[in-house]
Formats: C-alpha cells, sequence, structure tokens
C-alpha cells in the first residue's frame, strides 16, 4: 500500500506551451515576401476545448480486479464539465455499477479497442497484455493520448520503456505531492476492540512524512501526532535512523536497525492478539495462528474503492486543469512551495521519452509550521483563570445586596399590609417556580410551554372580576373586560388541548395503560366541594386559590418526566378549574351576568379548542406566539378596564397609586408581548419575513420608545384627571405595540426559540401585574412561575447558544467568546455522495445518530426518518438521536416532532447526553441542521459562533451532511465540517432526500 503511486501518463498531448501567431504569404511590390499578421493581437487560449476529448473507462482484466476507475457520479461530474466519456461494456459489473447506470449518468457504452483508443484512458491497474485481444494494451492506446492509472515507476521500468518507445510524457501524482485528494481515506479495517493490534508499517501516512521532510522540518513527531490522534499507540525501534530514499521513496534500512526492529517485533508479538501489515504472506495456519494474507482486498470493497478512486480521479483532472473551457497544464522547472506548478512537476516523471524524475525542489521552503492556534476551550480556560476568588466572592455578595436592598425599599414603599401579603406571595411562588423548571427534561419543553400557556389564560379571572351588566356589558369597562375574559379562554381550552396531544405522541407502544380518567375525582371533589361550603355560608376563596396554585406547581414539576408529565396536565386543569370556580363564586354574580360570563368563556372556550384540534404540531411554534398576543393583548384590555373602573374611589383609597403604577406597568407589558408575539407569529407563519429587520438606528429608536414610556408615568401620575391618565395608558399602549415590533423584528427566525421564552416569560409578569391591581394570590402565584419559567427557558437557550439575552433580544451578533479577529480561513475540498453511496454507508454502519435542524420541521422529513429508524432497528442497528436546544423554532419542537412520527423518546437524547458517544460512533446523518453542528464554536476562537455548545459529529467515523446547498446557517459563519475527510455532502431537498432513503432502505429490509 505504502508503494503505490498514482500515475497519468500523456502521450504527447497537444497542449500547447506557447502561442503561435500564424504567417500569411502575400505578393506585393516591394521585396517582403512573407510578414507576420499584424492584427493577430488576441491570444489563443492554449489547451483543447473539454468538448472534443473523449474520456475512456475500460474494463480491468487484472486477475480478480473488481474495481472501476470512474463511477457513475464521477461520469456525472467530468460530462458536466464538458468532457465526452465512454465506458467498455459490463466495465462496472464487479462493482456493482451497470452499463444503465453509466448511461443515465452522461456516459456511451462501447467496446474494448473504441474505449482504449480514448484521448483519456482511465484505469486502475497499469496497462498490460490482454490475453483475449492478443495484444499489450499501450498498443491500443490512441497517439497523442492519455492514461491516468496506478503505476510504480520504480519497480516498472518496462513498462517505461514501453512509454519512451512513444516518445511519452508521463506523469505519476504520488500522494506525498498531492496529499489533499488522498486526506482522510483511513484503512478499512474497523475497531476490534477489546483485542490488543499491532499495525507494522505507517502506510501513506510513512510515505508522506518521508516525501515532506526536506521542506517541512520535524515531520516524525507531526505523522506520530496523527497516529496518536487515531487512538494508536507508536512504537519506536531504539536505533535512529533515516528511511528517506530517492524521491520520497523509503530506503532499504542497515542490518543493525532490522536487528532491533524484529527484536521489537518478537516481544510485541507475544503481547498482542492481532497483526496487521502490507506484507503479504500466504494464507495458512501454522503454530494456531491464522494469516489471512488477502491480495484483492480492495476489489473486495469493490463499490467503495472505486467510488473513492473515481473521486480522486474527477477532483485531479479539476485540479491539474483548473480552466473552466480547455484541458492545458505547463510543467516548470522552477516553482514556488505549495503552487500548482509545484504539483504538476512534482508529478513528471517523463518527458518525450526522458525520465526526469525525481522533481527539482521548489522555491519557497517554509521552514517552520505555523503557531498553533488556541481552541476556544483553551482562551475560556484562560479567561476564567483571571477571574480573582476575591471578584467571584465580591459580584456574588453585590448581588445578594442588591435583592435585600430591593425587599427593604419595597417594605418602606407598601402602601398597606396586603401589598406586603402580595410581595410575600409573589416571592415564594417565583422560588418555587424556579426551582420546578429547572428539573423539567429538554425533551419536555414544547409541552412546558404549551401547559403554561393555558395557565396564562387565567387573565380570565382579571375579566371576570371586572364584568358586568345583564346579558350584555353596560359600559365600555365592562365590554373591554368581556372581551378579555373572552381571548383568555381560548388560551385555556386551545393550550390545554395542544399540550394532551403532544404529551400523548410520546406514548410508546410498551408502555403500561393509563387511566388519566381517574383524575376528575379529586377535579370533582375540588369544585364540588367549594360549591358546598359556598352554600354553606364559608368564605374559602383564599384557600381555593391556594390550592388552585399549588395545583399549578404540580403541573410545572409534573412535566419533569415522561412519566409525571400527563398527570401534571392534569393538575393543570384542575388549578385553572378551580381557580374560575373561586372566582366566580365570589363575585356571586346574578343569573343574566353568569350568562354573559359563561357565554363568553364557552364561545372562546370552543374556538380554541377548534384551533387545537386541527393545528398540525409542526405549526406549534407559530400556535405558542398566537397564544402569546392574547395573554398580552388581555392584560392590556384588563389593567385598562381597572383603571376607568376604580378611577372614582382614587381620591380616597390610601393605595391609589399603587394600582395606578400596577395598570399603567401591566399595560407596558402586555402590549409589548401582544405586538411582539404577533410579529413572531408573521415571521414564524412565513407571513412576514424570517430574516432580521435591522433599521437603521434601532437601538436609539427603542431607547426613545423606552425612555417616552417611561415618561408618560409623569403626567400620569401627577396629573389627576380622568382623561390624562387614558390618554397616558392609550400612549403607552402604542409606544409599547411599537417597541414590540421593533424589538422582536430585529430577531432572525433562527433566534425564535429565545423570543418565544421570553415572550412566555411577558406573560407571566403581565399575570402577576394583574394580580397586585385586582389582590389576587392565584394571579400573582400563577404569573411567578409563568414569569421564572419562561425566564428560565430564556437563559437554557442563550447558553445554548453562548449568548447574553441582551444581545439576543436586541438583534445582536456573536458569542460572549467571540475574540474579534479575522475569522478562520476554510480551505479544502468538499466530498459529495449520491443516493446510492449513502445507502452504502448507512448499510455498513452499526452505531449510527442521527442529528436533526430545523431543516427536518421545514420539510415534514419527521415520517420518512422515523420509517428509516425503524427498519435500521429491526435490521440490529443502534440508531439514535441527538438534539441541540436551540434546534427549531421553539423549545423541544424536534423532540415533538420525532415522537409524532412515532420515534421512541428513549432513544432521542440531548447534546449533553450525546456528545461523548461521538468517538465510537459509526456514521452520522444530518438532517437539516448547520449551525447547531459547526465546528467552528470550537475550531475558531474569532468566529461570531465561538464557544457557542455544539453536536460534535465531526468526531463520528463518517458523517453524511444532508442539505440544499453548501450555504451558510442563520449565523452566516462558514461551516468547515462540510470539508472534513470524513464528510460527504447529499445535497437536495431535505423532504425528497429523506423520502428516497426510505425508499432504498425499504429495498434492502422488505419486512
Amino acid at each position: 500500500m505504502a508503494g503505490i503511486l498514482r500515475t497519468v501518463s500523456n502521450f504527447s498531448v497537444p497542449l500547447f506551451n506557447n502561442v503561435i501567431c500564424h504567417k500569411v504569404k502575400t505578393p506585393r511590390v516591394r521585396t517582403f515576401l512573407t510578414h507576420q499578421v499584424l492584427w493577430c493581437k488576441a491570444a489563443i487560449k492554449p489547451g483543447i476545448p473539454y468538448k472534443k476529448l473523449t474520456v475512456g473507462v475500460p474494463k480491468e482484466i487484472f486477475q480478480n480486479e473488481k474495481r472501476i476507475a470512474l463511477s457513475p457520479a464521477g461520469v456525472q461530474a467530468l460530462v458536466k464539465q464538458g468532457f465526452n466519456v465512454i465506458v467498455e461494456s459490463s466495465a462496472g459489473e464487479a462493482a456493482k455499477f451497470s452499463d444503465d447506470h453509466y448511461r443515465q449518468a452522461g456516459a456511451q457504452i462501447q467496446g474494448t479497442k473504441e474505449v482504449l483508443a480514448s484521448d483519456i484512458v482511465l484505469k486502475v491497474r497499469a496497462p498490460m497484455f490482454n490475453s483475449v485481444l492478443g495484444v499489450h494494451e499501450i498498443e491500443l492506446f490512441k497517439s497523442q493520448g492519455t492514461l491516468i492509472s496506478f503505476i510504480y515507476p520504480a519497480q516498472n521500468p518496462d513498462l517505461l520503456n514501453k512509454l519512451a518507445e512513444k516518445n511519452t510524457t508521463a506523469v505519476v501524482l504520488a500522494a506525498n505531492n498531492f496529499g489533499r485528494f488522498f486526506t482522510g481515506q483511513i484503512t478499512a479495517a474497523g475497531k476490534v476492540p477489546p483485542a490488543k493490534v499491532l499495525i507494522i508499517g505507517g502506510g501513506v501516512a510513512g510515505l508522506a512524512s518521508a516525501g515532506a521532510a526536506k521542506s517541512m522540518g520535524a515531520v516524525v513527531p507531526a505523522a506520530l501526532e496523527q497516529f496518536k490522534s487515531l487512538g494508536a499507540e507508536p512504537l519506536e525501534v531504539d536505533i535512529k535512523e533515516s528511511g528517506e530514499g530517492q524521491g520520497g521513496y523509503a530506503k532499504e534500512m542497515s542490518k543493525e536497525f532490522i536487528e532491533a526492529e524484529m527484536k521489537l517485533f518478537a516481544k510485541q508479538c507475544q503481547e498482542v492478539d492481532i497483526i496487521i501489515t502490507t506484507a503479504l504472506i500466504p494464507e495458512c495456519l501454522i503454530g494456531g495462528i491464522t494469516h489471512i494474507g488477502y491480495s484483492d482486498l480492495p476489489s473486495r470493497m469493490a463499490t467503495q474503492a472505486s467510488t473513492l478512486y473515481s473521486n480522486n480521479i474527477t477532483k485531479l483532472l479539476k485540479a491539474i486543469s483548473p480552466d473552466k473551457e480547455n484541458f492545458y497544464f505547463h510543467i516548470k522547472d522552477e516553482f514556488d512551495y505549495g503552487t500548482l506548478d509545484h504539483v504538476v512537476r512534482g508529478t513528471v516523471v517523463m518527458k518525450d521519452g526522458k525520465v526526469i524524475f525525481p522533481a527539482p525542489p521548489p522555491k519557497n521552503i517554509p521552514q517552520a509550521a505555523p503557531v498553533k492556534q488556541k481552541t476556544v476551550a483553551e482562551l475560556e480556560a484562560e479567561k476564567a483563570a483571571t477571574v480573582t476568588p476575591f471578584r467571584k466572592t465580591m459580584t456574588s455578595a453585590s448581588a445578594y445586596t442588591a435583592g435585600l436592598a430591593t425587599v427593604l425599599g419595597l417594605g418602606i414603599a407598601a402602601p398597606n399590609s396586603a401589598f406586603t401579603q402580595m410581595v410575600t406571595t409573589f416571592g415564594l411562588a417565583g422560588i418555587v417556580g424556579y426551582h420546578t423548571v429547572w428539573g423539567v427534561t429538554p425533551a419536555l419543553h414544547s409541552p412546558l410551554m404549551s401547559v403554561t400557556n393555558a395557565i396564562s389564560g387565567l387573565t380570565a379571572v382579571g375579566g371576570l372580576a371586572l364584568m358586568g351588566g345583564e346579558y350584555l356589558p353596560g359600559t365600555l369597562p365592562q365590554g373591554l373586560a368581556v372581551l378579555a375574559a373572552f381571548i383568555s379562554s381560548v388560551n385555556i381550552a386551545g393550550g390545554f388541548l395542544v399540550t394532551q396531544r403532544m404529551l400523548d405522541m410520546f406514548k410508546r407502544p410498551t408502555d403500561p395503560p393509563e387511566f388519566n380518567y381517574l383524575y376528575l375525582l379529586p377535579a370533582a371533589l375540588f369544585i364540588g366541594g367549594y360549591g358546598t361550603a359556598l352554600q354553606s355560608g364559608y368564605n374559602i376563596e383564599q384557600m381555593m386559590y391556594l390550592g388552585s396554585g399549588l395545583c399549578c406547581v404540580g403541573a410545572l414539576a409534573g412535566l419533569s418526566t415522561q412519566g409525571t408529565a400527563r398527570l401534571g396536565n392534569a393538575l393543570g386543569m384542575i388549578g385553572v378549574a378551580g381557580g374560575l370556580a373561586a372566582t366566580l363564586g365570589s363575585l356571586k354574580p346574578s343569573v343574566e351576568l353568569l350568562a354573559q360570563m359563561s357565554g363568553a368563556m364557552a364561545l372562546g372556550g370552543t374556538i380554541g379548542l377548534t384551533i387545537a384540534k386541527r393545528i398540525q404540531i409542526s405549526d406549534l411554534p407559530q400556535l405558542v406566539a398566537a397564544f402569546h398576543s392574547l395573554v398580552g393583548l388581555a392584560a392590556v384590555l384588563t389593567c385598562v378596564a381597572e383603571y376607568m373602573i376604580e378611577f372614582p374611589h382614587f381620591a380616597t383609597d390610601p393605595a391609589a397609586s399603587l394600582t395606578m403604577i400596577v395598570a399603567y406597568l401591566g399595560t407596558y407589558i402586555g402590549g409589548v408581548t401582544f405586538s411582539g408575539s404577533l410579529v413572531a407569529y408573521g415571521k414564524l407563519q412565513g407571513v412576514l419575513s424570517s430574516a432580521p429587520l435591522l433599521l437603521p438606528g434601532r437601538h436609539l429608536l427603542n431607547a426613545s420608545l423606552l425612555t417616552l414610556s417611561i415618561g408618560g408615568m409623569v403626567p400620569y401620575m401627577m396629573d389627576p384627571s380622568y382623561t390624562t391618565g387614558l390618554t397616558c395608558l392609550g400612549s403607552v399602549s402604542a409606544l409599547s405595540a411599537v417597541m414590540g415590533v421593533t424589538l422582536t423584528a430585529a430577531i432572525g427566525g433562527a433566534d425564535m426559540p429565545v423570543v418565544i421564552t421570553v415572550l412566555n416569560s411577558y406573560s407571566g409578569w403581565a399575570l402577576c401585574a394583574e394580580g397586585f391591581l385586582l389582590n389576587n394570590n392565584l394571579l400573582t402565584i400563577v404569573g411567578a412561575l409563568i414569569g421564572f419559567s419562561g425566564a428560565i427557558l430564556s437563559h437554557i437557550m442563550c447558553v445554548a447558544m453562548n449568548r447574553s439575552l441582551a444581545n439576543v433580544i436586541l438583534g445582536g451578533y456573536g458569542t460572549t467568546s467571540t475574540a474579534g479577529g479575522k475569522p478562520m480561513e476554510i480551505t479544502g475540498t468538499h466530498t459529495e455522495v449520491n443516493m446510492d453511496g449513502a445507502v452504502d454507508m448507512i448499510k455498513e454502519a452499526n452505531n449510527i445518530i442521527i442529528t436533526p435542524g430545523y431543516g427536518l420541521c421545514a420539510a415534514k422529513a419527521q415520517y420518512p426518518i422515523a420509517d428509516l429508524v425503524k427498519m435500521l432497528r429491526e435490521g440490529g442497528k443502534k440508531v439514535r438521536f441527538g438534539i441541540h436546544p436551540v434546534a427549531g423554532r421553539m423549545p423541544g419542537q424536534l423532540n415533538v416532532l420525532l415522537a409524532e412520527a412515532g420515534v421512541p423518546y428513549d432513544i432521542v437524547l440531548e447534546m449533553d447526553e450525546i456528545n461523548e458517544d461521538f468517538p465510537e460512533t459509526d456514521l452520522v446523518l444530518v438532517i437539516g441542521a448547520n449551525d447547531t453542528v459547526n465546528s467552528a464554536a470550537q475550531e475558531d476562537p474569532n468566529s461570531i459562533i465561538a464557544g457557542m455548545p455544539v453536536l460534535e459529529v465531526w468526531k463520528a467515523k463518517q458523517v453524511i451532511v444532508m442539505k440544499r446547498s453548501l450555504g451558510v446557517g442563520y449565523a452566516a459563519v462558514d461551516n468547515p465540517i462540510f470539508y472534513k475527510p470524513n464528510t460527504a455532502m447529499l445535497l437536495g431537498d431535505a423532504k425528497k432526500t429523506c423520502d428516497g432513503l426510505q425508499t432504498k432502505m425499504r429495498e434492502l429490509y422488505p419486512n
């Protein structure tokens, strides 16, 4: 293997090195008989047009050789460049490439003689005597033709003589001179744990080390580092001796070195279980040791070996002749290191029948390797080391000081004991909510968002408390109140039904039966018991609020695990129902008013149930955003109605100032939530562009809107008139609505997970404002739960992107770890794979991880992927999913989509759970993801996503990336994994590609 060289033999190819202007002979009066055409100023382009060249691919006649030099994918690439390609009939049959495959790729099928007479002949084995035709293959080559094949120049002098007899210009492309064609091609010898394996010889890496010794300096340590990176433990002979020979070939070592080497081998052979070497030892069984001496190992993997070789050949042709129209390359004896001239000249072994191998050394040879750039993790560790214990403790102490100072300030400013009690309730509920939400598993973040949406519908309590009239409201404030109750009911019914639908999707066939209808017993006792107590003259509304609040806490706590999630949803329903019942009981409305209340809530609930029943789970993010807007609008309506109703009592109420402040703050928070949620809905639904709208001076605009909103409190509080108060409330409603639009519009579609969680938190604070406004413990408890849950989810999303919340909300870019320098330049050539190649890779892998992104959501490809996973698991393969926290457009969206398609939740793992498993993974399928699998986050400190936690898919043995194109993701950062040697790009529409994989795999697993 180490001695294999790639060869291109050029039979006097008419590639013009010099452009000769035409001469024309014309009779003249003067004595000049010949002159050069003066008008021939346009340079004639050298070389031959690709469309005039024919590439021939003959059948290999070497014994047991099953490979072919060009795969159908390679044919397609060359035809696209302009070449005419002909393939010998049945040449690819042994490699499972039929003639029809080649015809479909654009090739013609012809006989042996016609193929060998092509302008360019592609072969795997060197030309040899054809016993069927009775001639040597070289004799059938076209004069002035080109051959690309494996040749051993130092070991095949006879072949070189035959080429010299035809005045040949022969070119050899060796791995050590043209390494980028061969990077990452690791021998397909699989992993053999727990046996101890000894590999004798460095193979291609060893040759590359010897060939680069003159120009690179200390290359042996570099080679050892590559071995170590693969998990190998290198062994070295005690005697130090250079193994470099002429032209990059290995030389025969000294007697002393060989003796020391044999001593080392003898010791190791007693300790190891398996020895792998390229030495050709006949197959036999000696002393209980089996010798496996395959001489045709590549042909035993003919399809994969042919595909790899074909990729190399097509990239070779494009590299040495980069012109888009003509095939041409020039040979120079003086060239700079690392240039294309270096590559071409370093490969020439014969020119016009004269051997000129090896090539002269290049100019400008680098003397030392560049300084290794520090990784993001190293820079973060250095940054953390600079924080002294004093500074760390001081920061913590300052936070506690500020918190306790706030408590003292609220105590001094409290107008009465009721306010102090409400603050106490808020604080305790916040602590409970804080610790409860942290326990929710990320897979259930979407149901958590949905159930908090439903619970936030308790804004209906505020509407009910302010409703009046008989069958219809009698005043404007009462109209606003009934509208608030109506839209809040949409949230309640729709939120709980959507939550139940999502949780039902997580059920597995093996799960035990559930009897959740039995929870009607505590619900009936809770509400029926309250009704009985009310009829008996007991006023236990505050205890009902406590019980309802505890049920809402249980709803969030229940969603911490799959086993208790449906209980959590049931508790949420009980809590909301109990809160509404207690509100009606405390109000004791007339029959007419009760009919108005029931009608508003029934109509809203019916609409909510209808929407929740019809909505597709893939549209869940926009549904959540729409429901958030309803909560915000209900908060605005309730706060304005409360001000209008309570205004006559402000003059005598000692807590009037507090009521006014809370009404103002609730209106502001509700306005931002309402308009921001509508913009988020528009972006998610596709009504608005998902790209960020970066208005000029947007930060100044937002600052001005905030300043005006705060400034509006001055006349609002100073002027006691009704008109001024309403005007200020109307103004802050408009200003907050505009601010919600400008803030949310500046945030791109990929940051929607954070936007939705922040809006969820806003809805909680709006609910808290209603609680303080109405002096209602239930609203305060539930508002604190929702507010803190949304804040915690926002923090989790920001940590997953290594960005601050302000950076996301203000439409910024870059992580907290971004150094700010020039980003790393990504070089290399990507490798593409077609559907058949991808299926082969999946078929050969045993341990597979799938990492989906938003592309899977947008294409709604979860169903074919779920079926594919089912087939693979039934076929005995280990298949799992790796989910990034911000994949999708809301927390946990991909978990729900996969559950909807029937994927068991126990094989869907979070990033932190699966990242350490990638090095042991045979194959990773990246479906519609980009930034969440971008290695620049760890490799490039100057990247704007530096330090962002990502799925480390590139550490797997093989990676298939399924995307529409090589384009960047939302962060507009190039992804280095596309160009890594173990990555293959399967480009195309995600849905069609997934359907194609499903169909192909169904042929392999028909049952």
